[in-house]
Formats: C-alpha cells, structure tokens, sequence
C-alpha cells in the first residue's frame, strides 16, 4: 500500500512563493506517474501539474503554466511543486497523487487514473 504526505502549505502574500513537497512510502515510487491536483472551496477537483515516472515529461494545466514547476527524486520517494508569482485564485487545498495506471501525457489530468491520494495540505495566498 502507498501512503503519501504532503507538507509546505501555508499563508503567503500575492506574488510570494511555496514548495510543496510529497513523501512517498510503500509500493515502487519510480514506477508511478505523479500528480498534484487541487481543491478550493465551493469548486471542484482540477488537476495542476503531473512528471512522467523518470521525471522527463511534464504536463501543466494552463492556469499555472511559466509560474509552478513540479519535479521528482526517485531516490528520494518525493516530488515536489514549486509555486511562484502566486496569486489568491491559487488558494485551494493542494493534493499529490501516485498513478500507477497513468500513462502517456494524455492521461496526466484524469484525477479518475490516480490510485493513491495524500491527505492534502492548505495553500492560501493573501491580496
């Protein structure tokens, strides 16, 4: 069973900068495709960011497109999202994502092919 955790959430100003991070634990890390989707209130899941299973390929949704940047160690179990020129629309709860099932770039955005979930972790960006 894969368990992940997310950290680095937290209060920032329009314009600042988070790096959220997931540690992975269980199950074969480097075999899976990652993903970070995000929740805000009142709205529904959408997907933000995905790296392919060696960290080669990358697939951003357009709204974060030139200001996040996800990326892997496999060595190290975790991926991470550097969130910069943050805006309040980014305010969400921020949730990483294994996908052992996902392949090919087209499949990046389907939250549905995504088998294990963390917990999440609150992003909250002040005007």
């Amino acid at each position: 069973q894969v368990q992940l955790v997310e950290s680095g959430g937290g209060l920032v100003q329009a314009g600042g900068s988070l790096r959220l991070s997931c540690a992975a634990s269980g199950g074969t890390f480097s075999s899976y495709t990652m993903g970070w989707f995000r929740q805000a209130p009142g709205k529904e899941r959408e997907f933000v960011a995905a790296i392919s299973r060696s960290g080669g390929n990358t697939v951003y949704a357009d709204s974060v497109k030139g200001r996040f940047t996800i990326s892997r160690d496999n060595a190290k179990k975790t991926h991470y999202l550097q969130m910069n020129s943050l805006k309040p629309e980014d305010t969400a709860v921020y949730y990483c994502a294994a996908g052992p099932r996902v392949y090919g770039t087209g499949q990046y955005s389907r939250g549905d092919l995504y088998d294990y979930w963390g917990q999440g972790t609150q992003v909250t960006v002040s005007s």
